[in-house]
């Protein structure tokens, strides 16, 4: 059995080194005839001209033209000529996923349509649609509109839906098919955690290198409007806020605060007010591109909240922390051919189902800028298992 999975990720690997020939262009690179290279090192971790580019509302001042709009006659009106789409594809050869003790081919994993781009000045969308999120459709997560340089300020402004976590490490541009798991940690009936959300979120950045970000929430993940058309479960508005500073040339330090209430009922109708704490600080060290280190710690805590749908009683206060470590090296900066990623996720609840503790090891080889090859080994370090894994990541 083992022999044979060994075979099967061998050649799987051994076929996508003949795809060498493949070639794509994501719509942004496609819009200004640049690298993917400029923005993302490896694909889809931003470099910080890639975290500029979307600040400044996915334009390059210097490079837009009115070629890029539609001539109406009506300057009251804003047409971009052709709609940005890209296409994004995952696909995974896993064994033991899960603890199955099974091999399974995970391909496609994951099947998106992107598009994004400015409006007008100074005004930007960007969405994604899942075609296909582990064999369902999912719809749309990713959804906004962004006013940028609001009040000829450094304000910006988003709404729709994002991940709260976004300010702090952007799980949508991890190299690893493990997740950062703390981000999507909830307690009991609880639906709010640190993962998708819609709100509004505004940031502001200062010369100091200083950053300010605050988001008010719903506080449900991205649910299904109810039959009065509503999202929100109830009256309530969680509030998130973060503060980063860059501390010399490779150190960024930041912290967070996250308050919240939420009304919570379980089957016998009983309803409870849950109130939320969620905060904690977290650093990257970046040394040339060469040596990245992402530190995160979250310590949560919620109060009269419901553990199941059946409890008739709320648990009087659950506490919850966790931490996230990456570390991401590529041995010739954004010239690198191959990189390495290694991770550690840790999770210790009150509630005992919601503890993990894992150790991850990737490595990836870039056929193309928008082509990649990974492997990638897991070990849950409660259950003693580990999970393995090779694949592809493409976007054209």
């Amino acid at each position: 059995m083992r022999k044979s999975i060994i075979i099967c990720m061998t050649a799987l690997l051994g076929l996508s080194f003949f795809s060498d020939d493949l070639y794509g262009i994501p719509a942004f690179a496609r819009k200004y005839k640049m690298s993917c290279q400029t923005c993302h090192s490896p694909f889809p971790k931003l470099k910080p001209y890639g975290d500029e580019f979307a600040g400044n509302g996915f334009v390059l001042a210097e490079q837009d033209a009115p070629r890029y709009y539609v001539d109406t006659g009506d300057p009251e009106l804003s047409l971009i000529r052709d709609i940005p789409l890209a296409i994004r594809l995952e696909g995974f050869l896993t064994y033991n996923n899960r603890h199955s003790k099974r091999s399974d081919f995970s391909a496609p994993y994951n099947l998106k349509l992107l598009s994004g781009g400015a409006i007008t000045e100074d005004i930007a969308y960007y969405f994604y649609f899942f075609f296909s999120e582990r064999g369902e459709v999912a719809g749309v997560e990713d959804a906004f509109l962004m006013f940028n340089n609001v009040f000829d300020s450094e304000l910006d402004i988003y709404v729709g839906q994002f991940q709260v976590s976004d300010p702090l490490f952007k799980r949508e541009l991890r190299l690893t098919f493990e997740d950062y798991s703390i981000y999507k940690t909830s307690v009991g009936l609880s639906t709010a955690n640190l993962a998708y959300d819609r709100g509004i979120m505004l940031t502001y950045g200062f010369e100091t290198g200083t950053d300010i970000i605050v988001e008010v929430l719903n506080g449900t993940g991205l649910g299904h409007a109810n039959i009065f058309r509503i999202f929100d479960k109830d009256r309530h508005k969680n509030v998130m806020g973060r503060v980063s500073q860059d501390v010399g040339e490779f150190v960024r330090i930041g912290a967070f605060g996250y308050l919240g209430k939420e009304e919570l009922t379980n089957n016998a109708g009983t309803v409870t007010t849950n109130k939320i704490q969620i905060f904690g600080p977290d650093m990257s060290l970046s040394y040339k591109g060469i040596i990245e280190l992402n530190l995160q710690y979250v310590q949560r805590e919620d109060k009269d909240v419901f553990l199941a749908e059946t409890d008739l009683t709320t648990a009087p206060s659950i506490e919850t922390k966790g931490m996230m470590a990456e570390l991401v090296y590529q041995p010739d900066a954004d010239e690198s051919k191959w990189y390495a990623v290694g991770m550690f996720n840790w999770v210790d609840s009150d509630q005992d189902n919601l503890d993990y503790k894992s150790g991850t090891f990737h490595i990836g080889y870039m056929l193309k800028r928008n082509i990649r090859m990974a492997a990638e080994y897991t070990y849950d370090f409660l259950h003693n298992y580990g999970t393995a894994s090779i694949g592809f990541v493409t976007a054209f």
